[in-house]
């Protein structure tokens, strides 16, 4: 079991640890529902620092990236970031990654913590253009301070104007009394804040400055009712090595304006659509979905199955994202979860659940 540099902090705040993804993490300090409001009304801040971080440098950065990811790099620049996904070649996706242009042939991947080796082979066997690869996954830390009051909260953390950082914009800068830091204006809950990316010799000292400067710390659970609420994709759960981009509704970060592994299969399959569709849902009665829960429709037949669900804390109902059959993908259509015995009725809805 790997620990990040933050574990002891972590464990002298009393938060119940658990094993995720080959990593010795918070789940919870004062409790989900607590960490969650303070996210959703205030300022928290999570170690995220078990997330994948890999350098792709050189003249052909660019083509590896472009030749092994969905969405257009070339479109980036220096300053900006951009979700996208890694499709393997039966359909599938290897993984959803963050892309970072640090400088013109300079390139920041940070790829989920359960994938980072998988991710790395696979990239490497792509690499027949001569990219310069380096794994910084060991040596960098991330925190993500996520709210409503995170740019007031932490403007004096830094002589760079927070609030001029735009969505998928970042600046290397000073934070905390660190220099040269990201500083990146992402996150995973949809209440806005930042991510910052530093070496775990200094991430001690910005985790007490941002806790100092008003910041809730926040465990992995609280962040998976957040991004659950904004219908945010969870690989592993949603996504996975056979669920294609189309399916998972990711064809906006898939563009066929250059070639990528697999894009000439994933493009038929835009065109022909896909067999299933992920959808969300909201219990039309109490009850908690959870994953691999079956999906039924009004006579009992099995239609598909929950790929993530809990109760909301800010909707005050079970949610949950899940794959049907097209015919019952359109908001407004009526399901049922196989709650134990009880198929217990849904009704499809749009994203996001959380409208802020």
């Amino acid at each position: 079991m790997k620990n990040t540099a933050l574990t002891a902090t972590h464990e002298a705040l009393g938060a119940k640890m658990v094993p995720f993804a080959g990593y010795n993490m918070p789940v919870q300090y004062d409790g989900i529902n607590i960490e969650h409001e303070a996210v959703r009304t205030g300022v928290g801040v999570f170690d995220v620092s078990h997330m994948g971080e890999f350098l792709i440098e050189g003249p052909h950065a660019l083509d590896l990236i472009q030749k092994v990811c969905s969405n257009d790099a070339s479109k980036l620049t220096v300053g900006k970031a951009q979700y996208s996904c890694v499709p393997n070649d039966d359909g599938g996706i290897v993984d959803d990654l963050i892309i970072y242009k640090i400088e013109e042939e300079t390139y920041l991947l940070v790829v989920n913590a359960s994938n980072i080796e998988k991710d790395w082979n696979w990239i490497l066997s792509k690499n027949d253009v001569g990219a310069e690869m380096r794994d910084l996954s060991e040596d960098y830390s991330l925190l993500a301070i996520q709210g409503p009051n995170a740019v007031e909260a932490m403007q004096s953390l830094s002589s760079h104007d927070l609030a001029e950082i735009k969505f998928y914009n970042f600046v290397v800068g000073d934070f905390a009394g660190i220099e040269h830091v990201i500083i990146s204006a992402t996150g995973y809950t949809g209440s806005g804040g930042f991510e910052i990316y530093c070496k775990n010799a200094e991430v001690k000292q910005i985790w007490d400055k941002v806790v100092d400067a008003g910041a809730k710390p926040v465990g992995l659970a609280a962040r998976d009712t957040l991004r659950l609420e904004m219908g945010y994709c969870l690989y592993g759960n949603d996504i996975n090595d056979t669920t294609s981009p189309f399916e998972a509704g990711l064809g906006w970060i898939t563009k066929f304006s250059k070639e990528f592994t697999n894009s000439e299969a994933l493009e038929d399959e835009k065109r022909r659509g896909p067999e299933r569709k992920l959808v969300a849902f909201e219990l039309d009665e109490r009850g908690i979905p959870r994953q691999g829960y079956d999906i039924v429709d009004s006579s009992g037949k099995t239609i598909g199955n929950v790929t993530s669900g809990t109760m909301s804390p800010s909707l005050g109902k079970g949610i949950g994202l899940g794959y049907v059959p097209p015919i019952f993908a359109d908001a407004g259509s009526k399901i049922k979860i196989q709650i134990r015995k009880k198929a217990v009725p849904a009704t499809v809805v749009k994203l996001p659940f959380y409208k802020g």
